[in-house]
């Protein structure tokens, strides 16, 4: 390894792919800086999943306490497990980073953190060093947050039932968007610990040295326009999808050359991230739909949710259909046979159904998956969110059937297309990938 000049301490909000996209960025700065040491502080869950027995000359991961108590199973609550990790904080990163300063005898020069750790702006300006915050999510969820007051002063306290159709017209770019659409924590569900956090945070980043986000500013120029005038220093740098070349795990359930048998954009990709499984009832309208239409199907399905599926319907369309415990996405989207993607429209979904062209069916649940849905199907308008946000089996196949339709489906994909080449013009790519 080179001689270490400086060390950069990176700390992770270890849930959901928040960890996997802060090491993608980090591998990206860590090749174009062999003496810097990059000290990835996550748990040791987080930091076992996303490493995966990979090594880096000037990566290295420092497990941290998750807050849970010895013996813990977990229950299936994910808001139980966050809330104790961020009672530990930061005082489970303080202790990892004076391990990872000991280590390699190289005090902290800087603070690379998930923007939801505003604290390690507070740690960064003690230590007298710079704070890079990165924003997981699209610049519309970001805007969202960093305007979190003047969207309270303006809706006031009739809530958000009493002005679901009111639009946020008074912020730029935000003309279409809802007060429907926001996040839990934004004008209700206050006492939300995740909510207190993200609202900090939206105080604390103007006084970020800079703000990273995965994203591009073609894709919502106004409101990263007006991000400029909040923030110090904005700096865009994805669609990481198209820029990062991290290893991914083997294609074990044999997904790719069963999508080598289809015909060109016929396939219906169906995932809802690693986290969220639609309720039993939407599983069997969706498998319904789904068997009606005839469509040809790739279902990423955890084995624990399949026995919701009506009776019989694996076996009836074994033909046309494939359901996994797990997919790898990029390759599967990437795929010439692929033309739909019915997904929860979370952020890294949504970007990388951009990045090869797949237009959308959303069935948003919760976050920014309201936001995103509204954006894709309303602002860019390349894709569709199912009836009244919920699967149905008739609402669906109206969904589906619009994506498949000559007249409209065209119009989305062209739309998608123009997105994907705009993508591909920002990370300097002749070629979107198609091939892996």
């Amino acid at each position: 390894m080179a001689t270490i000049f400086s060390h950069i301490a990176v700390m992770t909000f270890p849930f959901s792919s928040h960890p996997s996209a802060l090491l993608n960025l980090v591998r990206r700065l860590a090749a174009s800086a062999p003496t810097v040491r990059f000290s990835f502080l996550s748990t040791a869950k987080s930091n076992q999943a996303i490493f995966s027995g990979q090594q880096y000359d000037n990566i290295k991961p420092y497990d941290i306490s998750d807050g849970l108590p010895e013996g813990y199973v977990f229950t299936g609550n994910v808001h139980e497990t966050v809330e104790a990790f961020m009672k530990d904080t930061p005082g489970n990163f303080k202790e990892g980073m004076r391990e990872a300063e000991a280590e390699a005898g190289v005090k902290v020069s800087c603070f690379l953190t998930d923007a939801f750790l505003a604290f390690g702006g507070e740690m960064a300006d003690a230590m007298g060093v710079p704070w890079i915050a990165f924003w997981i999510g699209g610049p519309c969820s970001l805007s969202i947050h960093i305007h979190t007051d003047p969207i309270r002063s303006t809706v006031g306290d009739t809530g958000m039932a009493q002005n679901a159709e009111q639009t946020l017209k008074f912020i730029p770019g935000m003309s279409k968007i809802q007060i429907r659409d926001l996040p839990e924590g934004i004008i209700d569900h206050l006492e939300m610990p995740i909510a207190h956090a993200l609202h900090i945070m939206g105080l604390k980043l103007p006084g970020a040295t800079a703000v990273v986000l995965n994203s591009y500013e073609e894709i919502d120029l106004t409101i990263i326009t007006d991000l400029k005038t909040k923030l110090k220093k904005v700096l865009s740098v994805g669609p990481s999808t198209l820029t990062s070349s991290s290893p991914s795990k083997p294609d074990e359930s044999g997904c790719l050359p069963w999508l080598d048998k289809h015909k060109a954009a016929s396939v219906a990709y169906i995932s809802f991230g690693t986290i969220l499984v639609p309720p039993p009832s939407e599983l069997a309208a969706l498998a319904e739909a789904i068997e009606a239409s005839g469509v040809p199907y790739l279902w990423s399905l955890p084995d624990h949710s399949r026995h919701h599926l009506p009776q019989g319907f694996v076996e009836r369309t074994s033909t046309r259909g494939m359901i996994v415990s797990w997919a790898p996405q990029l390759q599967v989207l990437a795929h010439t046979s692929v033309g739909i993607h019915i997904t929860h429209s979370g952020w890294n979904s949504v970007l990388e159904s951009i990045s090869y062209a797949v237009p959308m069916i959303c069935r948003p649940f919760f976050a920014d998956n309201m936001l995103n849905c509204r954006m894709v199907e309303d602002v860019w308008e390349i894709g569709v969110r199912v009836e009244d946000g919920i699967l149905t089996k008739s609402g669906t196949m109206k969904a589906i059937e619009h994506l498949l339709s000559n007249d409209k489906g065209k119009k989305l994909k062209e739309n998608i297309r123009l997105l994907q080449e705009s993508a591909v013009k920002a990370v300097g790519s002749n070629d979107p990938g198609r091939q892996f």
